[in-house]
């Protein structure tokens, strides 16, 4: 009989103090489990700050309930009002969450992952618990599993500069080219700038390249190609 009127405050309409603490707990540990694999991905927003988002957001939709339940009549109230600022709100975090660096921009899967812990407290403070948890599983198939399916099916391409420096006047980047296309790159466009008095030339090179390549390797191979004295990447030509 305890479980069915401990089921029956959890799940009713009114906000009493267990219903709260339990809705907080909860969400507290479903924004740590979005956090963890964040921060396992060396991305600054972790445990804390999405377990803290989440609960914000639960305490935000709380107050919300309570303030009509108690003052204005839930029927008459608007109980998303103030919750609906917290979308606002986490605008601001997400911002950020964003790095922007070069013409690179980082961040984006962390910020949408900070806007969904919100919204995932927002349903635990309504009491859509079941909703919540799948809410919470998708999100973690989305982070793990479909970026391991963006890996093997090489999606991640990345548009880089790589500077290159010859001791030589270089007329033919073919076998650039194909020492990039070895490295699973490829070769979009070709800057050349040509030294005749030193016999050098400048080479920037506009490539696409997966997330995970393995640059040292990369650079070894671009480094045979002609009499090099220097080599660098960049995200931008600045």
């Amino acid at each position: 009989m305890d479980f069915f009127l401990l089921f029956e405050e959890l799940t009713g309409a009114d906000v009493t103090n267990g219903q709260a603490l339990f809705k907080l707990m909860l969400s507290m540990v479903l924004g740590a489990v979005v956090g963890y694999e964040r921060k396992r991905k060396g991305q600054p927003a972790g445990l804390r700050t999405f377990s803290l988002i989440a609960m914000g957001a639960t305490l935000a939709m709380l107050v919300s309930i309570y303030v009509c339940q108690e003052y204005v009549g839930l029927k008459n109230g608007d109980p998303g009002r103030i919750a609906a600022q917290v979308i606002t709100g986490v605008g601001f975090l997400g911002a950020g969450a964003i790095i922007q660096a070069k013409g690179s921009v980082r961040g984006l899967t962390t910020a949408a992952g900070i806007w969904m812990s919100s919204i995932i407290g927002l349903a635990v403070g309504v009491g859509l618990y079941l909703l919540s948890v799948f809410a919470t599983l998708l999100i973690l198939i989305i982070l793990v599993w479909l970026e391991n399916i963006e890996r093997k099916l090489e999606m991640g391409a990345e548009s880089r500069i790589i500077r290159i420096k010859v001791r030589t006047i270089c007329t033919d980047v073919q076998p650039y080219r194909t020492a990039l296309a070895a490295g699973h790159g490829s070769l979009v466009n070709t800057y050349v700038e040509y030294d005749y008095i030193a016999g050098t030339t400048r080479l920037n090179l506009v490539v696409l390249l997966r997330e995970h390549t393995d640059y040292i390797a990369l650079f070894r191979e671009l480094s045979k190609v002609y009499p090099t004295e220097a080599i660098s990447i960049a995200n931008q030509l600045s």
